[in-house]
C-alpha cells in the first residue's frame, strides 16, 4: 500500500511538471498575472484586455456607436483606465461618425430657434432659391470642416496628455493617447441633442439626469483615468500631466477658432 501511494505521488508530481496551470486572475490593464499594481500596458503583453464595443465584429453600426459613446461618458473612468492598444483607422471612423451626428443633431435642434429669432431671414430663404442654395452650400462645407476640426482638437488633447505624461517620467503611449482623443469624441455625441434623445428613449428622465450630472466632469475624469491606468502615474503626477494637456487643447481651440473665423470672413 505504501509503495502504491508513493507511486501515485510521483505520477502527480510528473503531471504538475508537465502542465502549467494558467492564472485565474489577470490584470485588465496590462494582462499580466503578477502585476504589482498596475504597471503600464505594453504591446507585447498578453492576457485579458478591454474590448471597445465599436471594434467588436458583431452588432450594427448604431448599437456599437451608442454603446461606445455611453462607455466613454457614463463609464469614462473604467473605459479610459484600460484603454487598449489597437489600430487608429477604427477609432478615426468612430470619431468622424460621432462628431458628424453630434453636429447635425445640434443644427437640427437650433434651426427652429433660429427661424423664430430671425423670421425675416427665414422668409427670405423660403422665397429665394439662390439664398437657399447658398445656405445649403455653406452647410455642406461647414459640417465636414467643423467635424474635422473637432476630431483634430480631441486628438491633440490626447497627444498633449501623452507629452505631459512623458514629462512626468512615464513611458510613451502615443497610439493609446491618440485613441483616447478619438474615442473621446463620444462625449460630444452624448452631450448633444441626439445623445439626450437616445437617453430619454432608453432610460427616461433618470437617464438624462445621469447624463447631465456627469457631462461636465467627463474630460477631467477620463484624462486622470488614462494617466493613472495606462501610464501608471501617481495622482500628483497625473494632475500635472492633465493640466498640461488641458492647456495645450485650450490653446489649439482658441487658435484654430480665430483661424476659422478669419477664413470665413475672407471667403465672404
Amino acid at each position: 500500500m505504501a509503495k502504491r501511494s508513493a507511486s501515485v505521488r510521483r505520477e502527480l508530481a510528473r503531471d504538475d511538471e508537465a502542465f502549467d496551470v494558467p492564472a485565474a486572475v489577470l490584470c485588465a490593464c496590462c494582462g499580466q498575472p503578477d502585476c504589482p499594481g498596475c504597471s503600464a500596458a505594453c504591446d507585447e503583453g498578453s492576457g485579458v484586455v478591454a474590448i471597445v464595443p465599436w471594434e467588436r465584429p458583431i452588432g450594427g453600426v448604431w448599437s456599437r456607436l451608442w454603446a461606445t459613446s455611453k462607455a466613454t461618458t457614463l463609464g469614462a473612468e473604467t473605459f479610459f483606465a484600460a484603454m487598449p492598444d489597437g489600430a487608429l483607422p477604427a477609432a478615426m471612423r468612430f470619431a468622424l461618425l460621432a462628431e458628424t451626428l453630434a453636429i447635425l443633431s445640434m443644427i437640427a435642434a437650433l434651426l427652429p430657434l433660429v427661424a423664430l429669432a430671425l423670421p425675416t431671414l427665414t422668409l427670405e430663404l423660403a422665397r429665394n432659391p439662390a439664398a437657399r442654395a447658398s445656405a445649403l452650400q455653406w452647410l455642406a462645407l461647414g459640417v465636414p470642416a467643423l467635424t474635422v476640426w473637432m476630431v483634430l482638437a480631441h486628438a491633440v488633447h490626447g497627444a498633449a496628455l501623452d507629452l505631459g505624461a512623458r514629462r512626468q517620467g512615464a513611458r510613451p503611449e502615443r497610439r493609446r493617447a491618440l485613441r483616447f482623443g478619438l474615442y473621446a469624441c463620444g462625449w460630444d455625441l452624448m452631450a448633444g441633442p441626439l445623445g439626450a434623445l437616445a437617453m430619454i428613449l432608453a432610460s427616461g428622465r433618470k437617464g438624462v439626469d445621469q447624463l447631465l450630472s456627469v457631462s461636465l466632469r467627463v474630460p477631467g475624469k477620463a484624462s486622470t483615468a488614462l494617466l493613472q491606468g495606462v501610464y501608471a502615474l501617481r495622482p500628483e503626477a497625473a494632475d500635472r500631466a492633465r493640466r498640461a494637456g488641458s492647456v495645450a487643447a485650450l490653446a489649439l481651440t482658441i487658435t484654430s477658432g480665430f483661424a476659422a473665423i478669419a477664413l470665413i470672413v475672407a471667403l465672404s
